[in-house]
């Protein structure tokens, strides 16, 4: 591992920890993110996939450095995300679900700990909701199932990463990337749309969707030997560092939701370089790209950093230099399903836990 990185992972997930991390209503032993930095006296939302992308987080760093402490905190991040969620795993989003089940399916690989139960509930869901007949894929949302769902791959890719990893669901991991390449791939950017409802494409092309495609279809490439997975990726690691990556550096989408969306994106790129199989012209190129998005994106969001206290505070766009955030105006709120971000963006949790996962992907590459 380069050093370099490892020591900016670990001043990274530093600054969220002694930031973020707080006791749920005061109770000891319980632990998840505050949403804003400064923090408000009552938050207003928890957002249920920003905690989910925390542990995933967490996650990381214990396979950078393990640490008994940080199991504890691993435990605690589980156990209160159920609390605070009315003792349930379940929402009403499949892809805050699969969120989630990724999470944990990797703290459990990780760490020991066992969740089965927790895994086997979240597995129901993300099974259950499979519709091929009205269209599908997974719907985005519940009610959905009983209207005119929507299909995305924000829901299908992190669920089809999660059931490509559970042996048992391989076979519909891999259905649910044969649907993705089939329905939401743009013909002319090659990139991802975002979804399909009632037949009528949603055309935005987010950099999320890209990164989760590519760790479904490396995780198929990996896991299943078939052919057709690795030229997928090939082709989407390309149009990725083509469209979505100015300079060399993906693309930022501000804060709220969209301060993850890069960090996921860095996340699955450095999956590619690290476990994409192959050894052809095609495979190697594919690697090569993928890591140097990575370590060139984190290059840049480092020297656009601000320090405050000593610890990293990304910006929501890693050209750009960071703001630093006051204790007074807007948070993020929640509206219509998504989450907007603070009237300065770099105050929310979810810009710095991407730029957390970004510090991890590089320093996974080493």
């Amino acid at each position: 591992m380069d050093q370099l990185w490892a020591n900016r992972a670990e001043s990274a997930e530093a600054a969220v920890t002694e930031r973020h991390l707080k006791s749920l209503w005061h109770i000891p032993g319980t632990q998840l993110g505050v949403v804003a930095w400064p923090p408000i006296r009552r938050a207003p939302h928890w957002h249920y996939w920003w905690q989910a992308h925390l542990l995933d987080c967490l996650v990381d760093a214990q396979l950078r450095d393990p640490q008994p402490e940080r199991v504890i905190r691993i435990k605690r991040q589980i156990r209160t995300h159920r609390l605070r969620n009315v003792f349930r795993w379940t929402n009403a989003y499949y892809d805050d679900m699969a969120w989630l089940a990724l999470a944990i399916q990797r703290a459990c690989l990780v760490t020991g700990i066992d969740r089965h139960r927790a895994l086997g509930t979240l597995t129901r869901q993300l099974t259950d909701s499979w519709m091929p007949e009205a269209g599908g894929g997974i719907p985005w949302r519940k009610d959905e199932q009983f209207t005119e769902p929507f299909f995305n791959a924000p829901a299908n890719g992190p669920a089809g990463i999660f059931l490509a990893r559970e042996p048992a669901w391989l076979e519909r991991a891999q259905q649910m990337g044969d649907w993705i390449e089939a329905t939401l791939i743009d013909p002319d950017t090659h990139l991802v749309f975002d979804g399909i409802r009632s037949g009528s494409l949603v055309r935005a092309e987010y950099t999320y969707c890209q990164g989760v495609v590519l760790g479904l279809e490396t995780e198929l490439a990996a896991r299943t030997g078939d052919p057709r997975h690795a030229p997928r990726v090939h082709r989407l690691v390309a149009a990725v560092n083509k469209q979505m990556a100015p300079g060399g550096v993906l693309k930022g989408a501000g804060g709220g939701d969209g301060g993850l969306f890069a960090g996921i994106t860095a996340r699955y790129l450095a999956l590619v370089a690290t476990d994409l199989p192959g050894d052809s012209a095609a495979d190697v190129a594919a690697r090569d790209t993928a890591a140097e998005l990575v370590l060139t994106s984190a290059k840049s969001a480092w020297d656009y950093r601000q320090s405050v206290n000593g610890l990293p505070l990304f910006g929501a766009f890693w050209d750009q230099t960071a703001e630093v955030p006051r204790a007074d105006g807007a948070v993020a709120t929640s509206i219509a399903g998504a989450v907007r971000e603070s009237e300065v963006p770099e105050r929310d949790l979810s810009v710095q836990l991407g730029g957390w996962m970004l510090m991890e992907a590089a320093a996974a590459l080493g």
